[in-house]
């Protein structure tokens, strides 16, 4: 069975930066497409940036040059580096595994001073 688990999520000032694992158990995250997407409070859920199996990435304009997706293979692990956080980064993260539309639960993201 495929498990996502998120962790990294916290509190943080502007400007500040995080970075948020998705630890996948049941199988092999680089075979697959991953996501991270977010929500913030009553709000839609919105696509952050994905990772193909090849290593390709691309990102919401909203992160563009501030966020960067990669790949820890040998920890079956995808990453979310966020620089330059600002305030409306602050959303629930999740990270998705495309084939078979696996989620995990989400790590929270808080950037505030």
């Amino acid at each position: 069975q495929v498990q996502l688990v998120e962790s990294g999520g916290g509190l943080v000032q502007p400007g500040g930066s995080l970075r948020l694992s998705c630890a996948a158990s049941g199988s092999s995250s680089s075979i697959y497409e991953m996501d991270w997407y977010r929500q913030a409070p009553g709000k839609q859920r919105e696509w952050v940036a994905i990772i193909t199996s090849g290593g390709g990435t691309n990102y919401a304009d909203s992160v563009k040059g501030r966020f960067t997706i990669s790949r820890d293979n040998g920890k079956n692990t995808v990453l979310l580096q966020m620089n330059s956080l600002k305030p409306e980064d602050t959303a629930l993260y999740y990270c998705r595994r495309r084939d078979g539309d696996y989620w995990g639960q989400g790590t929270q993201v808080t950037v505030s001073s």
